[in-house]
Parts: C-alpha cells; sequence; structure tokens
C-alpha cells in the first residue's frame, strides 16, 4: 500500500484500517511482553514475588470492659484503649497478666 493509495480511501475506511492495526499492535506487543516476561522467569528460577512471613503477633493490652478486645500495641490504637486512657487508667493497668511489670 502507498501513500496515493491512502490520501484516496475514505474517512471510514481509514478508521477501520486504523483500528485494526491499533489491534494488532496491542496483540503482538502483549504477546512480546508475555515472551519476555517467560525469558527473564527462565534466566531468573522463577517468578521473584517471594515475601517473608510475619510472626504471629500476640495480645499484650485488654480492655477491662470488654475482655475480649484485645490488641498487640502495634498499628493504631483502638478506640477502647484510647478511651480507658482519658478516663484516667495507665498503659500498665491494661497489660495482660503475660505482659504486666512488677511495680
Amino acid at each position: 500500500m502507498n501513500e496515493r493509495t491512502l490520501e484516496v480511501m475514505p474517512v471510514n475506511t481509514l478508521w477501520a484500517l486504523r483500528q485494526r492495526i491499533d489491534a494488532t499492535l496491542a496483540a503482538k506487543l502483549l504477546s512480546e511482553k508475555k515472551e519476555i516476561e517467560r525469558r527473564l522467569a527462565r534466566v531468573s528460577g522463577g517468578p521473584q514475588k517471594f515475601r517473608r512471613p510475619y510472626p504471629q503477633v500476640h495480645p499484650k493490652y485488654f480492655n477491662p470492659e470488654n475482655p475480649a478486645q484485645t490488641w498487640s500495641g502495634r498499628g493504631l490504637k483502638p478506640r477502647w484503649f484510647t478511651a480507658q486512657l482519658e478516663s484516667g487508667r495507665t498503659v500498665n493497668e491494661l497489660l495482660l497478666a503475660d505482659h504486666a511489670i512488677a511495680a
């Protein structure tokens, strides 16, 4: 196909041709990407999506009003923890028995 052929084509035909070209390019690029990923996996020994497991975190604090509510001391403070501190309790009073500090 030469430039002259494209110049005389109707607009609808040019648009249809462009859509076919776009679809073909997208398919070929996807195919090449998969092939490169396959080669990389073979060279590097497989996909590198290993993540070290986190150890289990045991609860450290409890809610005296509802002992089923516990907190490990990591992350955001639970509302009950903040409310207990505001009501006059100390952090040591909220510790579970196995974490209690001898006073």
